[in-house]
């Protein structure tokens, strides 16, 4: 999102996580912009009975935890490394700065806020069906429409079974049911038990 070398020349520092190390957890103060340089990160809500709500997995070049730099509010959600990463970090003041000087900066920034505004809407919206066949293509066929983890070129999906589960509230058996039903029924493809789309 924004150059790391800009990142670097306004303070920006590296940090290392171990495979399911905790960059930040929900409810704790913000002190930095993140940016993940290597890795990928799972930004997710944990219930009290231990289940993940996922709400976005953050790859290269993705930022993350971008709310309460604007708002002053807290963290809304934790993020986790799936794999060892590396971020870059920079203190919130110099963030600030950075974007006083860079307005093209600021305003993809808030280009992506929207984005992920608009589709937790969708979510919202298509979660009160209660037919989760339903709920499963509209997501799938969402993150086709919009190139978020679908190959733009074979429609491979990504996301695991669970990951589906996690960003829908469905239980991982479930979407396994509705992915298998929906193969038979020719709306999608499973092949080496990778999913794929059609167009």
């Amino acid at each position: 999102m924004i150059d790391e070398k800009l990142l670097v020349t306004w303070g920006g520092t590296y940090r290392t996580l171990e495979k399911n190390e905790i960059l930040f957890s929900e409810g704790t103060e913000c002190l930095f912009y993140y940016q993940l340089v290597e890795g990928q990160l799972k930004w997710v809500n944990i219930t009290d009975d231990g289940k993940e709500y996922l709400q976005l997995l953050i790859n290269p070049g993705e930022s993350l935890g971008e709310m309460p730099l604007f708002d002053d509010g807290s963290y809304v959600s934790s993020a986790i490394s799936l794999v060892k990463s590396i971020v870059i970090r920079l203190p919130k003041f110099s963030f600030h700065e950075l974007l006083k000087e860079n307005p093209e900066i600021h305003f993809e920034l808030s280009k992506r806020l929207a984005q992920y505004l608009r589709f937790k809407f969708f979510l919202l919206k298509e979660m009160t069906s209660n037919e989760p066949e339903k709920l499963v293509v509209a997501v799938l066929n969402y993150l086709k429409d919009t190139q978020q983890y679908v190959s733009l070129d074979d429609h491979l999906v990504h996301l695991t079974r669970q990951q589906i589960a996690d960003l829908t509230g469905l239980r991982v058996e479930t979407v396994i049911r509705v992915i298998r039903n929906l193969h038979v029924e020719g709306k999608l493809k499973i092949e080496n038990r990778k999913v794929f789309l059609f167009e």
